[in-house]
């Protein structure tokens, strides 16, 4: 990646929307020497260009989640058992004393405290010597983030991590929206 590369991608951090004229104005190429160069970006996969959520505009709850796992086998168990989770914005290997972190993400505060501590947490897998879950109180330098909104709305019967919500107290009680990618889903998103 030389600096060309690195204009191309800062003035797309800047403004996504950014057109290929005004690319190629801000790195001195022409507009097809532009496209080119955006389109290696794009394919050799140093960068990916989609819409970032502001958080606080839609007023969700994040959290971060913090993991210690017992085991590489209760890893990979619990990565394959959250891969499908919309919930789930990032997740991260570490090493350290907490090997897994996440970032999730809650329409209400209610249903927050659900995925902390309920059947469809991270935090009630298999596996887990210790865990730890902080919600984020503020966002600082940008509230914008990737969610995986994609996941969301799939009518699905049964939810990623295998959970019924029907079966839950706190959404029968109406203290959480339930899975945003079934048909129980009460949300927003």
């Amino acid at each position: 990646m030389d600096e060309i590369d690195k204009k191309i991608i800062m003035q797309l951090q800047t403004d996504g929307r950014t057109t290929l004229r005004e690319l190629a104005q801000s790195v001195g190429f022409t507009s097809m020497g532009t496209k080119k160069r955006l389109e290696r970006l794009i394919k050799n996969g140093t960068i990916k260009i989609s819409a970032l959520i502001n958080l606080s505009a839609l007023d969700l709850h994040p959290a971060i989640v913090m993991l210690e796992m017992e085991s590489a086998d209760a890893m990979q168990e619990i990565l394959t058992r959250f891969e499908q989770c919309p919930r789930i914005m990032r997740m991260f290997k570490t090493v350290g004393g907490f090997n897994l972190v996440a970032i999730v993400v809650a329409e209400t505060p209610e249903t927050l405290e659900s995925i902390s501590m309920e059947n469809c947490s991270l935090r009630c897998s298999r596996g887990i010597r210790r865990s730890e879950f902080y919600p984020i109180s503020e966002t600082y330098f940008s509230s914008f983030l990737q969610i995986r909104g994609n996941l969301a709305h799939q009518e699905k019967k049964t939810n990623p991590c295998n959970v019924d919500c029907n079966l839950c107290k706190r959404y029968e009680k109406q203290k959480c929206v339930g899975c945003s990618a079934t048909s129980n889903y009460r949300g927003s998103l």
